[in-house]
């Protein structure tokens, strides 16, 4: 970062164009024909949000009738399953539990293939998967990670034969609408999911962390009631991507927290609560271009 950086400046840029980046992912057919086939038995692996994309599009793709996708942290992954194919997500392509378990895979004989989604094309990955979909228009600058994994998610539901007309035109009202001060402000915030929206819901609990260090939690929304919503309470915020359970809202509501919800696609309503973490970490007087503790990959040293 230079001197003359305006905190925050690189996030708010590239929270802004996810809308286009989306609706190129949308396009890029020959890159989608990549991905594993139909039937095919999928792994797909990540590290922090590229773990929480790969949660979602396995539940996506498993739904979709596409064959069973498991999703792994990279650092916990195991795919000596019988797996026809290997999906690595990653932004960098530099991440040390990825490129191990990668090269692991590449040097064993009569392994799956391994399709490598990557936001650097000059990373090393590129040169160790079978096959590479690049992704370098939505790379960031900004250590918190925003625009490349949403389109890397946009690219996955448009592989599965998803119209994101709808998600994109969300994703611009997102991006324009005005943020309710109260979001901003809340002590805590749990985020709260069903299916292929528990890995939004986790992933919007770490933008949150990651940019303005403020206590959040994650859970898919029917487990929220054996215990979590226990510290549901005025000044608090439950936040549900997508439908609630029948009830939620209201036992929510009875605890004196705000039980947040919108009608936008849940991957849009994404957008919205990485628009809540960047003015929360700005109103701290932080800068998550820059978040304490965190690099833009972690490299771990042999």
């Amino acid at each position: 970062m230079t001197a003359a950086h305006t905190p925050g400046a690189h996030m708010a840029a590239e929270i802004a164009t996810q809308p286009e980046t989306w609706a190129r992912a949308e396009q890029m057919r020959a890159e989608q024909a990549l991905l594993p086939a139909r039937g095919e038995r999928v792994a797909v692996i990540g590290c922090g949000t590229s773990w929480f994309m790969a949660q979602s599009y396995a539940v996506l793709r498993e739904r979709a009738g596409q064959g069973v996708t498991d999703a792994f942290a990279a650092s916990e992954a195991f795919v000596d399953r019988g797996y026809d194919a290997v999906v690595a997500l990653t932004r960098s392509g530099t991440t040390s539990e990825v490129l191990e378990l990668v090269g692991d895979l590449t040097a064993a004989g009569d392994a799956p293939r391994v399709v490598g989604v990557i936001g650097d094309p000059e990373s090393p990955l590129v040169d160790l998967v079978d096959d590479a979909v690049l992704l370098p228009f939505a790379d960031e600058q900004s250590v918190v990670q925003t625009r490349f994994a949403t389109t890397a998610l946009a690219l996955f539901r448009a592989s599965l034969g998803e119209r994101l007309d709808t998600a994109i035109a969300d994703a611009a009202t997102a991006v324009a609408a005005d943020l309710d001060p109260e979001l901003v402000a809340a002590e805590q915030t749990s985020y709260l999911g069903m299916g292929w929206t528990v890995g939004i819901a986790h992933e919007a609990a770490l933008k949150m962390r990651e940019a303005s260090q403020s206590w959040t939690e994650s859970y898919p929304s029917m487990e929220y009631r054996h215990g979590p919503i226990s510290i549901a309470a005025p000044g608090r915020v439950t936040w549900q991507f997508g439908p609630s359970p029948e009830g939620l809202s209201a036992q929510v509501a009875a605890t004196g927290a705000r039980f947040e919800t919108s009608d936008l696609d849940p991957l849009a309503d994404l957008v919205r609560a990485q628009r809540v973490a960047l003015a929360r970490a700005l109103a701290r007087g932080l800068d998550p271009d820059q978040p304490r503790n965190l690099t833009r990959s972690v490299i771990l040293e042999p």
